[in-house]
This record gives structure tokens, C-alpha cells and sequence, in this order.
């Protein structure tokens, strides 16, 4: 597949091969992009950038709009497409485009909202007769920088912001899935973006996406990925505006008055989806002592039924990981817990790509498959002695992205979330979920800004004020 720069579809001798994370199958390839590219991609949208500022709210809120109608018309096509090259499981790839859709349609309806307010000057000193208000303007070209594990929606909640805002924006997908990025690209297009409006730039993070963050024409990034990559995007980036959102160790505390059914069913969904390669997947399990014996009886048959193997086998409940490394990663991170007297009740083999749904019991808080960012499909599970030492232990730690308890206690539930340093928390739930059109994004290390369109477009604008002297 050719990649889309400065307003055409171009291709290079150095090619990326994208796989099938399950059988290592080539399923297209891509083209390796230049320092020249970067530059021809920039150019182009400080140029598309004025064509975008130009375009009135209603004719960007009609372009979105029909790209998201396009979007779902080819539902289970690009549903396989992202399962295919991401190795989540076809219902997973299915429910991807369907939220993709959403973004794009909350995004065309803020297109039409970018309102400023009048300012009561005549409350200050001086300001009698005087006439304020301001307005809302985009930054102008907007790089965004996405990962692998949702590589249509991720880009969605990045790219189409940045358009209904009337920003130009140059795309960095993930080189392991950036089919589905460019897919949505040929879709914008067909809905009527101008073309100068979007470059899709595919290769190199390291080559590109610093780039892009370090060039003084862009004026926004938004970046999905690691800590440790955001930080260097950080040091590179300048003076402009940045989103991040990084990872996390997301933990979900378990009371003594949990509904343990519940809590079996949560951990299940939202520890392994996607092969627990989700930025806010469970990955700890908090669990009071009173309970924490029926905690792991209740959960274990629950993690024991997800099947694993390949992502297309409609029967599948869990697909691969998106590479082998990442497997013997968590294989090797499940080995040192076991070593250090943690105890595997559920999995713990890796096969290849595939990685057995894993439950770890008499985990130590201090371990490395609890403190820090597993991005696999294991679940540690640890024991408290009161809820106040299971807030110490889910705060203990430099991520802040998204947490959950279960209890029927209002106490306890309003204790979690006055005090749980988290950006997003939930409530007899897992971490793990999220509307499209809610604000999202974490504290401390996992990051700053928010997405969800109507945020992600507030942080995509500049605020002028303007003062009418004399009226």
C-alpha cells in the first residue's frame, strides 16, 4: 500500500513488511519514508492548513460526516483489516470500527460548536464602554503520533479533532499496523478532504515521528505510546502544545462487600481483551484480605475459559500479542514474580506470538508484572489489609491513567475516588473502559491533556480576545 504525502499517493524502494501477528504472514507492504518526505509532508500542510482554516465549520462537519458514513459501509472490511494486522479477535476488530465511526461523527458535530464568549469587561476598572469576547482558531498543523493497539480508532480520536477544528494534520501510524490508518486517509479523501489537508508519513518512529515533534510548523502533537518515547517527543517538542497519553498499571480494588460474580466477569474483560495490550487494561488486582481467597476461586474459571489462537477463528476469545518479544517479555517478567514467591493459579506458558491468559496469586506489590507496565495478558493479584492500604498501594507507583474498585459501599467509592490518582476511575467496573466522546487522558506519568472530540478539540484551537475600545 502507498503511503499519502503532500497531496499524492507515492510509494519508495525501502518497503516495511506488515504481518499477521498470529503466523507471521506478509499482508502488505509499505513504503519506508525519507527525511525528504517529512519535509514535502510539512510544506503541505502549512499550505492545507490555510485551505482548512478557510472552510467554514458546516462544510468540515458535511466532509467528517460522510467519512464516517463511508467508515461504516466497509465495517467488516476494515473490521478484518485491523484484526489482521493487530491480532485482536474479529468481534474486537468489529466493535473498533463502530467506535471509529462514532469519534468521527462526534467530531463533525464539534465542528459546527467552536465558540468564544463575550467578556464582561465592565466589571473590571476601566472596562465601561469597552466590548469583549473571544474566539476559538486552530493551532494550524497538527502532527499525531499513534499506536499499534487501536490503529483505526486511536488515529480517529487524533485526526478528526484536528480536521473539524480547521487544522491541517500529518499522520505517523504505527509501522506494525498502518494499513487501517491509511485506509481511513483514502476515506477522508473520498469524503471530500482536501488533499493537502492529511499526509500519512509510514516507517520509522525514531526518524519520523521526532521529526515531526522537533519541526517549529507544527503547533500541536498528540501521542499515543510509551512513557519513555512521550518523554523524548517532550524534550524535542519546543514551544507548542502537546497531548500524551502514556501508559499505566491500572489497578482495580476489590472490597469485602463485592459482588465477586461481578468482579470475575470485570478482571475477564477487562485484564485480556486484546491480549492485554490495552493502555488501561487491568493489570492488578487489589483484593482485601477478607475476601481474597473466593476473589481468586471466583476469577480463575473465568480467565481459564478465554480461548487463545488465532485472531480470524471466530471461536477465539483472545488472539496474539503484536509481536514475539512482547510475549517473552511477559514471559520472563511471570518468570521473575514466580521466582520471587508469586504463584501462577491460571497460564503463565507463552507459545510464540500467543501468550496463555495469565493469573498470578501472592504477588508482591514491588514486583515488575505489578509497578510496572506489563502490556500483556496477566492479571497480578495482591492482598490488603484495609481500603486505606489498597489506595496507598494503587497510588504507590509513577502512572495515574485509569483505576477501579467494587464495592456497594458509597464510603468506600467516594473515598477511591477523592484519593486514587488516576485521570479516569470507575465504579463496580474494571479500568478498562471508555466512551468515545467523555474526556480521557491521565495524571503523573501517564500523560496530560484530553481526548474524547469536544476536549481533544478545546486543546487542537488557540483563544483569542478581542477588545472593542470606545463602542
Amino acid at each position: 500500500m502507498k503511503m499519502f504525502v503532500a497531496g499524492n499517493w507515492v510509494d519508495r524502494p525501502l518497503q516495511i513488511e506488515v504481518r499477521n501477528p498470529f503466523d507471521a504472514t506478509v499482508i502488505d507492504t509499505v513504503p519506508k519514508a525519507t527525511a525528504a518526505d517529512v519535509e514535502a509532508a510539512l510544506a503541505a500542510a502549512v499550505e492545507g492548513a490555510r485551505v482548512m482554516r478557510d472552510l467554514g465549520g458546516h462544510e468540515r462537519c458535511k466532509i467528517l460526516k460522510r467519512a464516517a458514513e463511508l467508515v461504516g459501509q466497509r465495517q467488516e472490511k476494515l473490521g478484518r483489516l485491523i484484526s489482521t494486522e493487530e491480532g485482536k479477535i474479529l468481534a474486537e476488530g468489529q466493535l473498533e470500527v463502530s467506535r471509529s465511526r462514532e469519534t468521527i461523527e462526534l467530531s463533525a458535530e464539534e465542528a459546527k460548536r467552536l465558540t468564544g464568549e463575550v467578556l464582561p469587561l465592565d466589571g473590571a476598572p476601566g472596562g465601561t464602554g469597552k466590548l469583549g469576547f473571544t474566539l476559538r482558531v486552530p493551532c494550524g498543523v497538527v502532527a499525531a503520533i499513534t499506536p499499534f493497539n487501536f490503529p483505526l480508532n486511536l488515529v480517529c480520536h487524533k485526526v478528526a479533532p484536528a480536521l473539524a477544528a480547521g487544522n491541517a494534520v500529518v499522520l505517523k501510524p504505527a509501522s506494525d499496523t498502518p494499513l487501517s490508518a491509511l485506509a481511513l486517509v483514502e476515506i477522508l479523501l473520498e469524503a471530500g478532504l482536501p488533499p493537502l489537508a492529511i499526509s500519512c508519513l509510514t516507517g520509522s518512529g525514531a526518524t519520523i515521528g521526532m521529526a515531526l515533534a522537533a519541526d517549529p510548523r507544527v503547533r500541536k502533537i498528540s501521542f499515543t505510546g510509551s512513557r519513555d518515547v512521550g518523554e523524548q517527543i517532550c524534550k524535542v517538542a519546543g514551544i507548542k502544545r502537546v497531548t500524551m497519553e502514556l501508559g499505566s498499571n491500572s489497578p482495580l480494588i476489590v472490597m469485602p462487600d463485592a459482588d465477586l460474580t461481578k468482579v470475575a466477569q470485570a478482571t475477564a474483560a477487562t485484564g485480556y481483551a486484546n491480549a492485554g495490550q490495552v493502555c488501561i487494561s487491568t493489570q492488578r488486582l487489589i483484593v482485601l484480605d477478607k475476601v481474597y481467597d473466593e476473589v481468586l476461586s471466583a476469577v480463575a474459571p473465568a480467565v481459564r475459559a478465554i480461548t487463545v489462537g488465532n485472531q480470524l477463528d471466530e471461536q477465539i476469545k483472545m488472539g496474539p500479542m503484536i509481536r514475539e518479544d512482547d510475549a517473552k517479555r511477559v514471559e520472563r517478567w511471570v518468570g521473575e514474580a514466580v521466582a520471587g514467591g508469586a504463584r501462577v493459579v491460571v497460564g503463565g506458558k507463552r507459545h510464540g506470538t500467543l501468550f496463555e491468559p495469565t493469573l498470578l496469586a501472592e504477588v508482591d506489590p514491588r514486583m515488575k508484572v505489578s509497578c510496572d507496565e506489563l502490556f500483556g495478558p496477566a492479571v497480578a493479584v495482591s492482598r490488603a489489609a484495609s481500603i486505606d492500604e489498597a489506595i496507598a498501594i494503587a497510588n504507590d507507583g509513577p502512572y495515574g491513567l485509569a483505576a477501579g474498585i467494587f464495592t456497594e459501599n458509597l464510603g468506600w467509592a467516594i473515598d477511591f475516588a477523592r484519593r486514587v490518582e488516576s485521570g479516569n476511575l470507575h465504579i463496580n467496573w474494571g479500568p478498562q473502559w471508555r466512551a468515545d466522546l467523555m474526556p480521557y487522558g491521565g495524571l503523573k506519568e501517564s500523560g496530560f491533556g484530553k481526548e474524547g472530540p469536544k476536549y481533544a478539540i478545546a486543546e487542537m484551537t488557540e483563544l483569542k480576545t478581542v477588545v472593542i475600545h470606545g463602542v
